[in-house]
């Protein structure tokens, strides 16, 4: 059943939902969005996707009319009914979860080729879930992730850009991430006060860049940004302590330099640099 704003608040009131704002439910309301979302994704038949927070199924229908395999993760269980009458019995693997403290590698078992992430992700919870999944479910080769348009560009920022940041610099190292299309607030039921957008995310099939430890080059660079006007000798003085200066020498970075203008070259050689003096 395609979902439109006129079939969705029927369906709302059958099963007496209200969209919950602490949840970040904003409800896609427009068939040709969900099937645009599907395309730009490049799934084909029998691909397998994991759904990450489906709400009463809008993109779950495009997702079934591509012949993917889908398991659909919400959180919200008193949506789960509602999303089985639009997708009908059987047609997925509904779970009801949480994304963030569910068992990811449990629920993409199934070896039989990669998993896809397809989903509009709640605004609030959008960033961690995506690192959630970089970090901890290896198998996902690609993901496809609806979110608000300014965490988006910064997902896919590059150096020397206003929305580079930490994130960036992270995805950067488990991926290659690009902004494909933008979503206006008015195909959502209720309207969010933002414009979304698309972000594409392939994983590296190795990161491109060798450290000693993924760790402590995340913590570097949480720290570098952490104090964004703060030149690099005063930023990671609190991780480097007294040997802050020789790191930046070993690494070759200008001490005076900010931590916007580094390449993830340039923070893997700070990370190997610092393993070097322990």
């Amino acid at each position: 059943m395609a979902l439109t704003p006129a079939t969705i608040p029927a369906l709302l009131e059958r099963h007496g939902l209200r969209p919950s704002r602490a949840l970040g439910q904003n409800f896609l309301a427009d068939p040709n969005t969900a099937r645009r979302i599907v395309r730009l994704a490049q799934i084909s038949a029998g691909d397998q996707v994991l759904e990450i927070g489906p709400g009463v199924g809008s993109l779950t229908v495009a997702l079934l009319e591509s012949g993917a395999r889908v398991t659909a993760l919400e959180l919200d269980r008193h949506v789960i009914p509602a999303l089985r009458e639009t997708i009908g019995p059987g047609a997925a693997n509904v779970v009801y979860g949480d994304a963030m403290t569910a068992d990811l590698a449990g629920l993409m078992s199934d070896p039989d080729g990669p998993w896809h992430v397809i989903s509009n992700l709640p605004y609030n919870v959008a960033t961690p879930i995506v690192m959630r999944v970089l970090d901890e479910a290896p198998n996902v080769a690609t993901m496809l992730v609806m979110v608000q348009r300014e965490v988006g560009e910064r997902m896919a920022a590059g150096p020397g850009t206003k929305t580079y940041g930490a994130v960036s610099v992270k995805v950067g190292y488990y991926a290659r991430a690009e902004v494909v299309g933008l979503v206006p607030a008015s195909v959502f039921i209720p309207a969010p006060r933002v414009e979304s957008a698309l972000v594409r995310i392939v994983r590296h099939e190795q990161p491109p860049v060798a450290v000693p430890s993924a760790e402590r080059l995340f913590a570097l660079v949480r720290a570098g940004f952490g104090q964004r006007r703060k030149m690099l000798r005063g930023a990671l003085r609190a991780e480097l302590g007294d040997q802050v200066d020789t790191v930046l020498a070993t690494a070759g970075i200008d001490g005076k330099a900010r931590a916007e203008t580094l390449t993830l070259d340039q923070w893997a050689a700070l990370a190997r640099a610092e393993g070097d003096r322990e």
